[in-house]
């Protein structure tokens, strides 16, 4: 019963983190929807612990933690590989603005130059 316990309180604190995170907007809503189901599952999955029993079975894993594992793990690869992809996509969109930025200097001095000629 102890362990229960342990889980439910940390399946709840996790829950009360996710929503603090979003009181503070440190949480982008981008992905607080799918931090709060992740939060959700685990609460569920704490309060019913039969439920991943079912599914291993159901799935042909022997045993249930294994299940719980392997979607982790899946679950945390699919996470690093959009988190790289919005990296590369962010890196692309910061040069593609320095590189506006340079431009802009660079007519902006020659703007200041020619205003100097004129009334020079």
């Amino acid at each position: 019963m102890s362990s229960y316990l342990v889980g439910l309180v940390g399946s709840l604190l996790v829950l009360a983190g996710i929503f603090e995170l979003l009181r503070r907007r440190q949480l982008s809503e981008k992905y607080a929807v799918l931090w709060l189901v992740v939060g959700v599952v685990v609460l569920v999955l704490t309060i019913f612990p039969n439920l991943l029993t079912a599914l291993s079975r159901a799935t042909g894993v022997a045993l249930p933690v294994n299940l719980l594992f392997f979607v982790a793990i899946i679950f945390l690869v699919c996470v690093a590989l959009h988190l790289s992809w919005e990296l590369s996509r962010v890196e692309n969109e910061t040069r593609k603005l320095a590189e506006d930025l340079a431009i802009l200097r660079l007519e902006l001095d020659e703007h200041k130059r020619q205003g100097r000629h004129d009334h020079g």
